[in-house]
């Protein structure tokens, strides 16, 4: 019994710690800034993802002394760049980035000054904001409750299956259930809400979510179907250490992109070639 209690503490600390790490990884993440000032140490983030049809707030919390401006424009383009200046409020400094169509783009940076100085904030490249459509609650926490659910039960099977516990043979059947449930039924839901497609992985796209998901449970099914050979549960240990691997990826990565020019939604490797593309032809 102990050993059990054991197993299952275990899983649960590695699936959480591992999907936090992938959530603070991601690319719509906010971006954590700190600056010091007369002694004073001031943190605030950036927003890298909002959702809905309302414009994308900014408010950074600083001194009266200081003033600032972001400058922006859409991405993937050269467009020229766009001016907000932040504005006082209360302790705040605050502006709104407008709001783009779903999986639409900006790319911004902000500038500081106090006291006529400009403020160094380190920054080697642009943040890059994606814009998406408002996702009900009804299909979002599910999908999340779904996955978090996924992971800690595939974890749980590393461990039952090297203590040899039969019971692991069990355990992959509900992940796999989990893993439907939660990444090729509310997934895709939760998608079509955020960006108007319902699965842009393989065959139809290059979506590195959608296709890391596919991707586990292809290992998953495969492990349940040789389940009761002799290496059955190495199988399924390897099936666990896959989604392990696919949580170590950053979540959106290489995501949905509204092509400013088509108005298309672009994903994967084909997203990366067409920016590049743009970008070059613009240069020239």
């Amino acid at each position: 019994m102990g050993k059990k209690v054991l197993f299952w503490v275990l899983a649960v600390m590695i699936s959480l710690s591992i999907m936090i790490y992938q959530r603070m990884t991601g690319p719509t993440y906010e971006k954590d800034y700190k600056i010091t000032y007369q002694g004073e140490t001031h943190q605030f983030a950036l927003p890298r993802s909002h959702g809905g049809e309302t414009d994308c707030p900014v408010e950074i919390s600083l001194p009266e002394a200081f003033t600032g401006q972001i400058l922006f424009r859409r991405f993937p383009t050269e467009e020229s760049w766009d001016t907000l200046n932040l504005k006082r409020s209360g302790s705040n400094l605050v502006t709104a980035l407008p709001n783009q169509p779903p999986a639409g783009k900006l790319e911004y940076h902000l500038e500081l000054q106090t006291n006529g100085e400009k403020i160094h904030l380190g920054d080697t490249e642009n943040i890059v904001i994606r814009f998406k459509g408002s996702v009900p609650g009804w299909a979002q926490i599910p999908h999340v409750l779904l996955m978090i659910l996924t992971v800690i039960w595939s974890t749980s099977i590393i461990f039952f299956a090297l203590a040899n516990s039969p019971v692991y043979k069990k355990y992959i059947g509900i992940t796999i259930i989990l893993l439907l449930l939660g990444g090729f039924i509310f997934g895709p839901i939760v998608q079509y809400y955020a960006f108007g497609q319902f699965w842009t992985g393989w065959p139809f796209g290059q979506d590195l979510t959608d296709n890391k998901v596919l991707v586990a449970l292809v290992a998953f099914l495969v492990a349940w179907f040789l389940r009761h050979k002799p290496y059955g549960r190495w199988l399924a240990i390897s099936a666990s250490l896959v989604m392990l691997a696919v949580y170590l990826i950053p979540h959106s990565l290489r995501g949905s992109e509204l092509d400013p020019d088509t108005g298309e939604i672009i994903t994967g490797t084909i997203l990366l070639f067409l920016v590049n593309f743009k970008l070059i032809k613009s240069k020239n």
